[in-house]
Parts: C-alpha cells; sequence; structure tokens
C-alpha cells in the first residue's frame, strides 16, 4: 500500500500540468451546480441553464482580466524599482542601528530576512497567475462540457452503483462537502478582498485592487492565506507611505480578518470542516509540495474528499479518523457508549464504557 501510494503521488507530480486544469475545472463544475439545481427547481431547461451559467463564468473571467491585467503588469514591471527603494530604507535602518551601538551584520541579515525578496516573488506569483488566465480557454471547455453531462454522469453512476450492489452515498457526500465549502469559501473570500481593496483605497495605497484581489484569492488557503496576503501590501505600503502608512495597512488587514475569520465564517462556514487545524495546515504542505500553486488552494478539498473515502471503509476508517476533528471522534465514542476520562498527572487517556 505504501508503494502504491508512492507510485500515485509520483505520477501526479508528474502529470501535474494536465491534472490541475482538470481538477479546477471539476471544483468549479461542482459550485456551479448549485446555481443549476436552483433553476431546475424553478422548472427551466438543462441547456438553458447550463448557458446561463456558462454566460456567468464567461462575465466573470472578463471582468477580472479588465479590472487587474493593467495592474498586475504594472506591478509587476515596477517591482524591481520599489524593491530596491525597500533594500534602501532597509540599509539606512541598519546603519542608523550599528551607529547606535549594535552589530548587525546586512550579510547574515539579508541571508535570514530580505524583504526586498517578498515584492520580487509577489510579482512572480502574478506573473503565474497570469499565466495561468491564458490557460483560462481549457477550464471553460472542460467546465462546459461537465456541465452538459452532468446528467449523464449522474446516471450512468446510478446504473454502475446498482450493477455493483453499492451505492451513490459515498459520491454525494463529497459532492456536497465539495459545493458546500467552496461555494461559502468564494462568499467570504469575496468579502475579504473587498474589505481589503476598500480599506487601502481609502489611505491611498496604491495597487489597492491588486492587494484586494491578492486578498481574495490567497484567503482559499487555509490559516496562512490571509498573513502571505497582507506581507507584500505592507512592506509597499512602508515603502510608498513610510511607517504610518505601513501601520494603518496592518491594521487594516488584522480588523478585516478579525472580523471576516472569527465572527463571519464560523456563523456562516461553521466552527470546522471535519478536519484537524493540524491536517489543514499539513495538507497545504503535502498538496503544494504535489500539484504546486493549484494544489494549496484545493488542499482543504482534496483532503476532505480523501477522508470521506477513508471513512466509509471499514480498513481504512481509522485513518479518517486521524485525519478528523475532535468532534468527530467524540461523537463516535458517544455512539459507542464510551467516554475519554484523562488520568491526573499522566499524559495517558482511558476509555470507559458510561453507565
Amino acid at each position: 500500500m505504501v508503494a502504491a501510494f508512492v507510485v500515485v503521488i509520483a505520477g501526479a507530480m508528474a502529470s501535474s500540468s494536465i491534472l490541475n486544469p482538470i481538477l479546477l475545472s471539476l471544483f468549479i463544475s461542482i459550485v456551479c451546480a448549485q446555481p443549476l439545481m436552483w433553476m431546475y427547481s424553478k422548472g427551466m431547461n438543462h441547456s438553458l441553464a447550463v448557458i446561463i451559467v456558462l454566460s456567468g463564468i464567461v462575465i466573470v473571467f472578463l471582468g477580472l482580466g479588465a479590472l487587474f491585467g493593467n495592474s498586475i503588469n504594472s506591478f509587476a514591471n515596477d517591482a524591481p524599482r520599489y524593491a530596491a527603494k525597500l533594500r534602501e530604507l532597509v540599509d539606512g535602518t541598519i546603519q542608523t542601528l550599528n551607529d547606535r551601538g549594535l552589530s548587525i551584520s546586512r550579510e547574515k541579515w539579508d541571508g535570514t530576512i530580505n524583504p526586498g525578496k517578498v515584492l520580487n516573488y509577489t510579482a512572480n506569483i502574478l506573473t503565474e497567475f497570469g499565466a495561468f488566465m491564458s490557460n483560462a480557454l481549457l477550464i471553460f471547455f472542460i467546465v462546459t462540457f461537465m456541465l452538459f453531462e452532468r446528467g449523464s454522469l449522474r446516471l450512468k453512476a446510478t446504473v454502475i452503483a446498482n450493477s455493483y450492489d453499492n451505492n451513490l452515498s459515498v459520491l454525494t457526500a463529497i459532492v456536497d462537502s465539495i459545493r458546500n465549502y467552496l461555494g461559502l469559501k468564494t462568499i467570504i473570500s469575496l468579502i475579504t478582498g473587498v474589505f481589503i481593496w476598500l480599506w487601502l483605497l481609502v489611505f491611498g495605497v496604491e495597487y489597492a485592487i491588486l492587494w484586494g484581489l491578492i486578498a481574495f484569492l490567497l484567503n482559499y488557503i487555509p490559516n496562512i492565506g490571509s498573513i502571505i496576503a497582507g506581507i507584500p501590501a505592507v512592506l509597499f505600503a512602508l515603502v510608498q507611505s513610510g511607517l504610518a502608512g505601513a501601520g494603518w495597512t496592518v491594521l487594516g488587514y488584522v480588523v478585516v480578518n478579525m472580523v471576516v475569520g472569527n465572527i463571519v465564517e464560523p456563523k456562516v462556514m461553521g466552527k470546522e470542516m471535519g478536519l484537524s487545524t493540524l491536517i489543514v495546515f499539513l495538507s497545504l504542505l503535502f498538496w503544494g509540495f504535489v500539484l504546486g500553486t493549484i494544489g494549496m488552494f484545493l488542499a482543504v478539498p482534496l483532503t476532505m474528499t480523501f477522508k470521506i473515502i477513508l471513512d466509509r471503509n471499514p480498513k481504512t476508517k481509522w485513518i479518517a479518523i486521524l485525519l478528523g476533528s475532535d468532534k468527530h471522534a467524540q461523537e463516535i465514542l458517544d455512539q459507542a457508549g464510551y467516554e475519554v476520562t484523562e488520568e491526573e498527572g499522566s499524559d495517558s487517556l482511558s476509555s470507559e464504557p458510561q453507565a
């Protein structure tokens, strides 16, 4: 099993250029299934409903291209200049500290912390995003075929399930979980991006709409996405407006992410996704290693998919329990009639049948 797992992962890494657009198209089509089902419930024709949804996708892609195309190109061209200014600012700070008796080596500082590289790295990420947008036509065609074939795929899955004495509960659970997660996450990410854009616009930070886009996109990455999104914006504000501008930018990111992350998101999505917080973080590393940047965006849906599959098999259910949250494990104990007690002065746990 371990050898097979390694072979599959190696194959996925080798074919990531093919897998990434397919996986992304699959998850987009799952999210688009929600408005499709709503239109079906209103008695709309299947083909007409698909055409309306596809038109919405085209409008979104064209809107993103129109809004952010010029900003992305301008920032990519200006990033080296701003990185040089940031470098001068850092050098001046180090010189001031050394003049006051501190001994700070510029070589060691550059080896551990080099803020200028953050802006250049951000420019490279935006360039990759532009390359991804060039594949938008391929993704659009795949999504189109998936949506038009949705009824056919469901029919075939039903026939296969009946022929092999299986049921569609696993597939239904996977689709429902991914649709709910991605749909709600998109709304929350959009709220985050819009508020970041408005905040930076008010305080005159350049490329505010670009920082809002980055906040929107990276908010799909749990735990660390919002932090990563704020670093280049803060450094840029530092170069442009000094410490005051950087301070207001930091305050904006903290307020928006605290309100959205601690108040809005728990109420909209629930307090958990059925995954351990540690597993969510590790999944970012794993899927990012296997599939690259797209893997980090899809880390949670992919891990949720495998957890649901593993949970349905008695031989692999224990792996699903490890991937799951404390609440999931507690529900299993409650169903079995056991309660966990922690022995005083010990790290060990024991389970006893409830009276």
